[in-house]
């Protein structure tokens, strides 16, 4: 005889599975720490090149009024200026990204719970199943 309940909890599992396979399977290999510093390492190196990729376009379009005012204190200055926007937008970034990835992972593993809950509710189905099984088995004998 089939059990409705223990094909409602299977079925709510594989759904769970489906929808959850690359949001929430791939964090509960990792602690929180590592996961979201792995995700800001991600951010730097992503920001850093997009910065150095723009301040190169930037450098080759104005590079006959750099060259034209060769002034080496108004150069400094822009150096200065550059590396203060620099370090100020990363440090938004690292933020947002810290925050965002933060978040990730507590509803990750707020549906990990949720989902070995389900696991374990499903084990339990099973056992009891087994264990009126073998207590049936033993009246008939």
């Amino acid at each position: 005889m089939l059990n409705e309940e223990k094909i409602r909890l299977m079925t709510g599992l594989a759904m769970f599975e489906k929808r959850a396979e690359k949001d929430v399977f791939p964090v509960n290999r990792y602690f929180k720490g590592d996961y979201v510093s792995g995700h800001m390492i991600r951010a730097f190196l992503s920001y850093t090149f997009s910065c150095v990729v723009c301040l190169g376009l930037w450098l080759l379009y104005s590079i006959e009024e750099i060259l034209n005012t060769l002034d080496i204190e108004k150069l400094l200055q822009m150096a200065k200026d550059i590396g203060f926007y620099y370090v100020l937008g990363l440090l938004v970034y690292l933020a947002i990204t810290w925050i965002v990835y933060a978040r990730r992972y507590a509803a990750a593993a707020k549906g990990m719970k949720i989902y070995q809950a389900k696991l374990h509710r499903l084990a339990k189905k099973y056992e009891n199943q087994s264990g009126q099984k073998e207590s049936e088995g033993g009246k008939h004998q």
